[in-house]
């Protein structure tokens, strides 16, 4: 990290791997939350998938907590509600796991379906999060928000994917179809917010942003799209092919999410049109 100040951009260093991997677990719980409820709940294995969602989600919030250095600090969180998406996260992330472990204790789905609604405004308050900070111009415009909600999806729905065959004896077709519909919604969603970027962020974070880019398209994208087509033309290797496919547009998505969070996070610099001149008033 460049510790000089001055007109030059410089890459933040308040956010680091403890705060992306709140992004990328919790966006991941979010995913399998709502694929878990919506797609899933029939089956007998949705509970487990709930479990594994409200997991982690605990460890994206885990994660922040060990950053913050005084424990008790981030009692600090629940005070602003009206100003701080931060603390509007951690209302949704209660509302998620009361629902989430009422939904697990009674086998309700309904309740499974309330926890995944709350999972989807959790995800919107941690996109809104980065976009607060006005400062980091990958982080400030307005596309980053859908992209973040729309690799959840698509993270949560390949985790989901690639454990339905051990958790429910097979994986459903509308999982299967939402899985797709989720990779092709979050590379149209990719493919906005980098454009929403050309010219507009220091030369370092748009090289990082293009590097993870291709991982997005080839590993995010490619990959899951040629798995399902494995899987409609050969059934007997479906399994096999999903699960490589589900797994693989997983790390594609915590890999985009890292290099959003840590890599391409340079602020602006200062900008001073005038400069004091001595002498003179």
């Amino acid at each position: 990290m460049n510790t000089t100040f001055g007109p030059k951009p410089w890459l933040q260093g308040s956010w680091d791997a403890r705060a992306a991997a709140n992004f990328i677990f919790g966006g991941a719980g979010t995913g399998v939350a709502v694929t878990a409820a919506f797609f899933v709940a029939p089956a007998p294995g949705w509970r487990v998938l709930l479990a594994l969602a409200l997991m982690l989600i605990a460890m994206g919030l885990g994660s922040v907590w060990l950053e913050l250095g005084r424990a008790w600090r981030f009692m600090n969180v629940a005070f602003n509600p009206r100003t701080s998406w931060m603390t509007r996260e951690a209302y949704a992330s209660g509302v998620v796991f009361a629902f989430g472990a009422a939904a697990i204790v009674t086998s309700v789905p309904w309740l499974a379906w309330l926890c995944a609604l709350a999972a989807l405004v959790f995800v919107y308050c941690q996109s809104r999060m980065l976009r607060a900070a006005k400062g980091i111009p990958a982080w400030r415009v307005p596309a980053l928000s859908p992209f973040l909600v729309a690799t959840a999806m698509a993270e949560g729905a390949g985790l989901t994917v690639a454990l339905a065959p051990a958790l429910v004896g097979g994986t459903p077709r509308w999982a299967v179809g939402f899985f797709v519909l989720a990779v092709v919604a979050r590379l149209a969603t990719w493919l906005r917010y980098a454009g929403s970027l050309n010219g507009k962020v220091a030369p370092q974070a748009a090289a990082a942003l293009a590097a993870v880019g291709t991982h997005v398209v080839v590993l995010g994208t490619l990959v899951p799209l040629c798995a399902f087509g494995v899987a409609v033309g050969f059934p007997a290797a479906a399994a096999v092919a999903l699960t490589l496919g589900g797994l693989v547009a997983l790390a594609a998505g915590w890999r985009a999410k890292f290099v959003v969070v840590r890599r391409a996070a340079y602020n602006q610099g200062f900008a001073l049109p005038v400069l004091p001149v001595r002498g003179t008033r």
